[in-house]
């Protein structure tokens, strides 16, 4: 057994029941179905029900670093229930093992619902959702000029990363996961890079641990001319961002969005065995403040009156450059796009932000599908419920537009 589990048994019996009466329920949860291994990805159904919610909540399972909401907070009125016009939100919520669905319409709620025992007061891991949030502390390094250009090679700010594959990969191809490097995505395979990269140690002191694993991988094709998805790609875009910057992610992100925009929350953000934020993945943030970072994208990257990244810079990062052939969608700067100039942010086991700035609709998503990827159809339901939103939407004003389900157009290279 794993010698975080024995610490975690140790503290129990040294602290007994003064300890367990110190935990809140979400803690008890985690502890009554604690995991034997680190790798989600492998874990019970039950176990994750209890952990999504608490990933935070114990160092032994992972360090974390707090993202500070600030003292004002967005509001999100309460508005006009949506009508879903026969689409059964609650055998939808049963299929998706959802935690929570919120709606925001014209800037108010228009649907909120919560279940697995979660509520609004909660905070759920987000998984790849981060990555879309890591890509938009890329636009601001941008703006405060820690960067100067999304074509600058990635090794001008990671020199360590000189002579290996990724060597002339520029921030703007590690945006769109079309660096041509080799990489196994595969989660049902416990010996692929995305298994195993988090585990490994550098082979030479002073160099990040994720860098020196990326270092190591070979060319398959020439960069910029395929996608392929890759969460150590964002990971490093994150190690990016810290070294352009000299700030934690965490900090960073609640200097330029959390506190300014008005976050509801603190979040936090996990970190890798390094001390740095997990890039790729782990925000703990509370669905309605998911919701809100889906506002600041859909207002153009503005928080407290100011301008947090570049002039277009979301319609930039939401312009799809590849064709993925996954859900009907494309792929940006680590958005998701759909037809019509939607776009999401998505994570696995249904975690989700969905933008939809032509009907200014937002809609976060938080679940524990059991299968992670939704390619047993739980994927191809949300997308379905994203539509019925959709369409509820456009019977409320009276017009057509485009939706989910149709047809994109080619994609922009």
């Amino acid at each position: 057994m794993k010698k975080w589990i024995l610490g975690i048994l140790a503290l129990l019996v040294v602290a007994g029941g003064a300890f367990w009466l110190s935990l809140d329920e979400d803690q008890r949860g985690v502890l009554a179905n604690m995991p034997t291994d680190r790798d989600v990805l492998f874990w019970p159904e039950d176990t994750r029900n209890a952990a999504f919610r608490a990933l935070d909540a114990f160092p032994a399972l992972a360090e974390a670093r707090v993202i500070e909401a600030g003292e004002a907070t967005y509001p999100l009125p309460d508005g006009e229930p949506l009508d879903l016009a026969g689409f059964d939100l609650d055998a939808f919520m049963q299929s998706q093992n959802s935690a929570a669905v919120v709606v925001v319409h014209d800037g108010e709620l228009v649907l909120e619902r919560y279940g697995l025992d979660f509520d609004a007061d909660g905070k759920w891991t987000s998984f790849s959702v981060a990555k879309s949030l890591t890509s938009t502390l890329v636009g601001a390094a941008l703006a405060d000029g820690y960067i100067d250009s999304l074509d600058d090679p990635v090794s001008k700010y990671l020199p360590d990363m000189r002579g290996s594959a990724y060597d002339d990969v520029t921030i703007r191809q590690l945006l769109t996961m079309s660096s041509g490097v080799k990489w196994s995505e595969d989660y049902s395979d416990p010996a692929s890079d995305v298994a195993v990269f988090a585990e490994h140690e550098s082979t030479e002191e002073g160099v990040d641990s994720l860098v020196d694993y990326m270092r190591q991988l070979p060319r398959e094709a020439e960069p910029g001319t395929r996608w392929q998805y890759n969460t150590g790609e964002t990971n490093l875009i994150g190690v990016l961002v810290r070294e352009a910057t000299g700030k934690n992610l965490a900090d960073y992100l609640s200097e330029k969005v959390w506190a300014h925009f008005g976050m509801e929350q603190d979040a936090t953000w996990l970190l890798s065995n390094t001390g740095s934020e997990i890039s790729g993945c782990c925000i703990q943030a509370s669905p309605r403040d998911m919701a809100r970072f889906g506002l600041f994208a859909m207002g153009g990257g503005m928080a407290g009156g100011e301008r947090v990244v570049p002039e277009g810079w979301f319609e930039a990062a939401t312009t799809p450059a590849f064709e993925t052939g996954r859900f009907g969608r494309g792929y940006a700067y680590q958005w998701w796009t759909y037809p019509g100039g939607a776009y999401a942010a998505s994570g696995l086991f249904g975690q989700g932000i969905f933008v939809d700035p032509a009907r200014d609709l937002v809609i976060a998503t938080n679940s524990n599908w059991r299968q992670s990827t939704g390619n047993d159809g739980a994927g191809e339901e949300r997308n379905r419920f994203y539509e019925a939103v959709q369409a509820a939407i456009d019977a409320k004003r009276g017009v057509e537009g485009t939706r989910v389900g149709e047809p994109a157009e080619p994609m922009v290279r």
